[in-house]
């Protein structure tokens, strides 16, 4: 006898089941992406038991006829392909297998009803049996119950995570999909409570809605095309500044012609355009839409219908590192960036009362060599003392950064924005931004000018350090800094990138040994290039401690303001940070 059998129908779908309808979220996921090639305007999920109990998806699209109703539980019969060519492919859903494999794996039932049919119909199918169609009362469009998930496949549901993580997947999902489809208004609500009720609205109300206030207040425009063949790739949505990360990439929401995808290569390239300005294991935060012909994407890739295939991956990945490129390239206080600051203070709370100000507090009457907490120097005259504000000082909405009023430790800028708001910049951080963009742009031109040591200064070096940097001594001079062989274990330095003023040499040889130690040998510095300028850079900025007068700290704000990328330092950490008349009021107990 054959050991070869052939399994029953509805242990075949059961299995079938398992590759489409993984968790919760995935059942949840078809239904919605139903209701919405169905034409749905609104609609409305509800679940309990993290969506094992009962997920209930309701809609006001076109509905299904009785014979529809009957067809629509059985594998792979759809009315989403014209034709037997997947190759155009405009629907969410074109498989035909996600109501089979949820009637394979739970308790569904489905009522539906067309526009101008006298009633509804349902249709109910319970571990892969499929019931009768019966008439049945019900509005115009579809409502889908699935109760008692993988009790037909005990083994899956065994391996199913907590119901609250198993609910925070399936809001997950369906906040993806509320975001590819903004036209559409959603309900969630999650075993009771109500996640988020939204209107029709627009792209960018139902980003902010769904992102948060932090998010929402810091959102640049993304925009771009690229031509690839004879077909127009568009991207556009929006990428909020660096300021606003995330641990994950949770937060970032990826469209493809109106599909909510996980794409490797999207992924990588939002993560490339953001490495240069968030710190080492943050994410940027994006709501990006691809959209490009039919035929230059492959949806038929995984039953999940998540993972798509592009014609031309890296004109893909080339448009949205572009694109975000640009967004991020605006200079800083462009986006307004309220940080996040303690709460105010609650009753029964025992309030430090600072000491009065000590005569001479401010710098006008001190002595250059003082060493105040803090200097007010040309202040407006609505702050103690007889200062008179030069009029390039004065905040003005065209200078997001304000105008500065003083420095507090020395190393910090405090300045007054036009909306009133307090701004203070790390002077540091800022000028490290500034001179690493300026050294960037002459590398890329290749007008890189070099300062002439007046004596060649010597560096002594471990040997291993000393031979890696004079392997790429060839490289460094690129950059503008010569470099060559000053016996065992010396390093011998005859100029250094001008943009970098006159930085102790030492500490910047030793750095970039450093750093080409963690490149390897085989790493081409091209490929390294940014994260070698950006050290250069931090040696060549202001330090902390340093005293800066009134029109250099003007001139520091309206060079951030001009500057790309600025909002941020070399390694991703913010160069300045707002609080805005609403969160000073906050702190004083106002609000």
């Amino acid at each position: 006898m054959t050991r070869i059998r052939l399994l029953p129908e509805n242990l075949v779908n059961r299995i079938a089941a398992g590759e489409v309808i993984e968790r919760p979220a995935a059942a949840a996921r078809e239904l919605v992406e139903n209701a919405l090639d169905a034409g749905a305007r609104r609609i409305a999920v509800a679940i309990d038991g993290g969506g094992v109990a009962r997920i209930e998806v309701t809609d006001d699209g076109s509905g299904m006829t009785a014979d529809e109703l009957a067809l629509c539980v059985l594998r792979h019969a759809t009315s989403k392909l014209a034709d037997d060519d997947l190759i155009r492919i405009a629907t969410l859903g074109f498989r035909g297998e996600a109501l089979p494999s949820i009637g394979a794996a739970a308790r569904l039932s489905i009522t539906s009803r067309p526009a101008g049919a006298e009633s509804a119909f349902a249709i109910a199918v319970e571990g892969g049996a499929v019931g009768s169609v019966t008439p049945a009362p019900g509005a115009q469009g579809t409502r889908v119950v699935v109760r008692d998930l993988f009790f037909a496949t005990p083994a899956r549901r065994k391996f199913l995570k907590s119901t609250r993580v198993e609910a925070d997947a399936v809001e997950a999902a369906i906040r993806r999909l509320a975001l590819a489809a903004s036209d559409v208004a959603f309900r969630c609500e999650l075993d009771g409570r109500v996640a988020f009720d939204l209107p029709a609205q627009s792209r960018e109300a139902r980003i902010a809605a769904l992102l948060g206030t932090e998010a929402a207040a810091a959102l640049l425009p993304v925009n771009g095309e690229r031509v690839s063949g004879e077909a127009v790739l568009r991207l556009s949505g929006f990428a909020c500044a660096p300021l606003v990360t995330r641990a994950t990439a949770a937060a970032q929401t990826l469209v493809v012609n109106g599909r909510p995808v996980a794409d490797p290569a999207l992924r990588t390239a939002v993560r490339v355009a953001y490495r240069d300005v968030t710190p080492v294991g943050r994410h940027g935060v994006v709501a990006l839409f691809l959209d490009l012909p039919p035929e230059e994407l492959d949806v038929n890739v995984h039953p999940a219908k998540a993972e798509v295939r592009f014609r031309d991956p890296d004109g893909v990945r080339s448009l949205v590192i572009g694109a975000i490129g640009r967004a991020l390239a605006g200079g800083a206080g462009r986006a307004s960036i309220t940080p996040r600051f303690s709460p105010p203070v609650r009753p029964g709370l025992r309030l430090v009362h600072p000491q009065p100000p000590q005569a001479g507090f401010s710098e006008a009457r001190l002595p250059l060599n003082a060493a105040p907490a803090a200097r007010v120097l040309s202040a407006p005259d609505r702050f103690h003392g007889p200062f008179t504000a030069a009029p390039a000082s004065q905040p003005t909405p065209a200078f997001p950064l304000g105008a500065a009023v003083a420095q507090v430790l020395d190393t910090y800028i405090l300045a007054v924005a036009a909306d009133g708001g307090l701004v203070l910049v790390d002077q540091h951080a800022a000028h490290e931004r500034l001179t690493h963009e300026a050294l960037r742009d002459q590398v890329l031109s290749g007008t890189v000018r070099s300062q002439p040591l007046l004596m060649p200064a010597v560096v002594d070096l471990p040997s291993a350090q000393a031979a890696r940097l004079l392997e790429r001594a060839e490289d460094l001079a690129r950059l503008g800094l010569d470099i060559e062989a000053f016996g065992p274990g010396a390093v011998l330095v005859r100029s250094l990138p001008a943009a970098l003023g006159a930085p102790e040499p030492a500490g910047l040889l030793r750095d970039l040994a450093e750093e080409f130690a963690e490149f390897g040998e085989a790493t081409a510095l091209d490929a390294k290039l940014d994260a070698v300028i950006a050290r250069m850079a931090c040696h060549g900025s202001i330090r902390a401690g340093r005293r800066l007068m009134q029109p250099e700290m003007d001139a520091l704000l309206r060079q951030m303001e001009a500057t790309p990328r600025a909002a941020t330092c070399s390694h991703g950490r913010p160069t300045f940070l707002k609080l805005s008349k609403a969160e000073i009021e906050k702190l004083f107990g106002r609000r």
